[in-house]
């Protein structure tokens, strides 16, 4: 690989060099990032004194790949943490020492760490009983909703560095609307305490609990400090920009006692605001580095695109209204290197849109204009993505039917979507109660029918439907499938004889697997899906998404049977069925790191927008659907949260009024569409239709934004405003 001057500046700098280096997304940063840290090791610089420090782990990709290489130099094993697998580490390694301290009730016994999902579930005993008394009375969202929100004030107030015993208090004080949502916050405060007591009382830590733990007793301490100052010598801080509040503290401080140090700073970043990120606070480290370089110039982006980028920040009239002092880091202006009018001829190559008056034929066009670019203009399928504010389960499948019908794979990935919305996993706990007729779970056919169509090729609904009346049983409250030979010839020819093979297959598998079940659950979804599933005529083969789902779910099976296991909360044989009814009551999955790194060849890419961008990848062509969708620009609805008033940028006690919301929402709006648009290399395609999914009228801010600049740059015959 060829660098430029200036990344081989960077690259070979002298090994006590500490070096701020910014710029925006696709400069090159993560490339010179990665080839420093080898560059250290062919230097004689051991391994396992260089720490790659992330915001999230599935950034780690480009560094763990480099160090998967054969050649490197032997001298111990590269670090690439978060700010939880650092303080996980510390929390495990100093336990002993800072356990009575932390005031945890059992110091003597090991710890337990947990991860989201059970998080939940530990949240769910203790406050459930709270909500049947009346706790959250004046809120009607799913309760494990209620359980995570819960979980991620806790988290906020971590990385944010406030007592969780602030939360109700900045909550309520910033809330200006009607008092019974100000008493949802005094509940959620109280969820927050008993959960926090409960964790202490039986050493459970939470991701807050052990971020607090490491920095309040670890990181305090001198043998904390000094353990970690003569382990890591060598510091490379990538997207710096997305991490939290305390993680810059904590290298602030950290900074002086490092050999060498490379920190890495994208421009206009920031997405994950909403999870605790505060870029301006991770901007001020520049100062505490000898050097700041600057990269410039993009190898993603056209200068037509950047040309594009730098008219929509006008269009938001974020020059009028930025919120640099609260919210965002300082702004960094970019030339596209183009005169007028060759920006607003190239404006036209690198933007193509159409308009609809239905949504269903906006999705029409979109299929259509994949196909051409696949088909004949020999794009890769994984150089397109289909970008959309939510991607929701019939526009997923409404893309992936249309897909599928031009020849066309495609892969998705929805990584705040419940386990139980996913049908291959619906499919598989399913089985599961079958396959466990001792848990005494009752189905309902739909049910049944529903994974049996999940689970055999060729099934469609009407015949699941058929096979399910007849062929589903309760014996003694335990449910029971009969075997397809007693069904009466005319409606075996119905089904077919072919589904109906496949079918005894599975009921014969389950059969003899209940005679003698395990008691770990994820051995049974191991196996059922390598022995059946996965092979041909049966659902789960060759099918990208079920194989993800299906891993996903094993490896959430198997944490939740160690940490509930390792607390003797449940008898072995109660594990699975907990953990069936766990994931049906609505769990949020947590993340795993193979399902954002698990983009696969030849398949086009569907996916929330924000799910794309944190996952720090380029592609040649973008879809963005409704254009004129308010969810480009408004949050999440959480009536237990706020994201911008439990940051460090908003002072305690002050009101979060409409104004506020407005220009964070327009904010957070240029960071989204300039992070995409930094994100490709070729062409921008904009689904616009008259009414969206549910039939309302699209002409929402983005789409406002956009015609602005199609105005003042004409990008093709049609004018949008005359439609929108």
């Amino acid at each position: 690989m060829q660098f430029s001057d200036r990344q081989l500046a960077v690259i070979e700098a002298p090994l006590s060099a500490s070096i701020f280096l910014e710029g925006p997304a696709g400069a090159g940063k993560t490339t010179v990032g990665v080839e420093r840290m080898l560059y250290l090791m062919a230097q004689g610089i051991r391994g396992d004194s260089i720490l790659v420090f992330l915001p999230q782990r599935n950034l780690s990709q480009p560094y763990s790949q480099a160090l998967r290489n054969p050649g490197l130099l032997a001298g111990g094993t590269v670090d690439v943490l978060t700010l939880g697998g650092l303080a996980q580490k510390m929390v495990d390694l100093f336990w002993p020492v800072v356990a009575e301290p932390a005031g945890f009730a059992q110091p003597d016994q090991p710890p337990i760490f947990l991860n989201l999902e059970t998080a939940q579930y530990f949240m769910a005993r203790v406050v459930e009983p709270l909500v049947d008394q009346g706790l959250f009375d004046s809120v009607t969202i799913n309760r494990n909703r209620l359980y995570s929100q819960v979980v991620d004030n806790l988290n906020k107030a971590a990385v944010v560095g406030f007592p969780h015993t602030e939360l109700g208090y900045r909550l309520k004080t910033a809330w200006i609307g009607e008092a019974s949502q100000a008493h949802l916050y005094t509940d959620a405060q109280e969820a927050a305490s008993r959960f926090r007591e409960f964790c202490l009382n039986h050493n459970l830590l939470d991701f807050s609990l052990r971020v607090e733990v490491f920095l309040e007793h670890i990181w305090s301490i001198p043998v904390g400090r000094d353990y970690l100052a003569k382990t890591y010598r060598h510091l490379i801080f990538d997207n710096l920009e997305e991490d939290t509040p305390v993680t810059h503290d904590l290298f602030r401080e950290w900074l002086p006692q490092m050999e060498s140090a490379l920190l890495i700073y994208d421009w206009d970043g920031g997405y994950r605001v909403f999870l605790g990120a505060d870029p301006m606070s991770g901007y001020q480290l520049n100062s505490h580095c000898q050097r700041g370089i600057v990269f410039r110039d993009s190898h993603v982006a056209s200068p037509q695109l950047e040309h594009f980028a730098e008219n929509l920040k006008h269009s938001l009239k974020l020059a009028e209204n930025r919120m640099e002092s609260i919210f965002t880091s300082p702004s960094h202006h970019i030339s596209s290197q183009l005169g007028e009018g060759a920006a607003n001829e190239g404006l036209r190559r690198v933007l193509e849109f159409e308009i609809h008056r239905f949504h269903p034929q906006m999705l029409d066009w979109v299929a259509d204009r994949v196909e051409f670019l696949i088909h004949e203009e020999g794009v890769k399928p994984e150089e397109i993505v289909i970008l959309a504010p939510y991607m929701t389960d019939s526009l997923r499948y409404s893309l992936s039917e249309r897909m599928a019908r031009k020849g066309i794979s495609t892969q998705s990935h929805r990584p705040s979507r419940a386990l139980r919305e996913e049908p291959s996993a619906q499919c598989l706990l399913t089985l599961a109660t079958i396959g466990h007729p001792d848990w005494g779970i009752t189905l309902t056919r739909y049910d049944l029918a529903y994974a049996l169509m999940q689970a055999i090729q060729e099934m469609d609904l009407v015949r699941a439907q058929l096979l399910a009346e007849i062929v589903y049983r309760t014996q003694d409250g335990q449910p029971v499938l009969t075997s397809f030979d007693r069904i009466n010839p005319g409606m075996q020819e119905r089904i077919s004889y072919t589904i109906g093979e496949r079918y005894e297959n599975l009921r014969l598998w389950l059969q003899a697997y209940s005679i003698n079940p395990v008691d770990e659950l994820d051995h049974f979804f191991s196996r059922i899906f390598g022995e059946l599933l996965s092979q041909p005529g049966y659902g789960f083969h060759r099918d990208r998404d079920a194989g993800r789902v299906s891993a996903n779910l094993i490896d959430s099976a198997r944490s939740f049977r160690w940490v509930v296991s390792a607390m003797g909360a449940e008898t072995p044989k109660g594990l699975g069925k907990g953990y069936v009814q766990l994931v049906q009551e609505g769990v949020v999955a947590a993340q795993y790191v193979h399902t954002w790194n698990s983009r696969s060849a030849g398949a086009v890419f569907l996916a929330p927008a924000y799910t794309f961008l944190m996952g720090n990848q380029a592609v040649d062509y973008q879809f963005w659907l409704d254009v004129g969708g308010h969810g480009w620009a408004e949050r999440l609805y959480q009536p237990l949260t706020q994201p911008y008033v439990l940051s460090r940028r908003w002072p305690p006690g002050a009101p979060w009024t409409d104004n506020e919301e407005f220009i964070s929402s327009q904010e957070a709006l240029y960071r989204l569409a300039t992070g995409l648009i930094r994100r490709c290399r070729r062409k921008i395609y904009l689904g616009l239709s008259d009414l969206g999914e549910t039939g309302f009228e699209m002409k929402g801010p983005f789409l406002k934004a956009i015609q602005r600049v199609l105005q003042k740059n004409p990008a093709g015959p049609e004018d949008i405003e005359s439609r929108a």
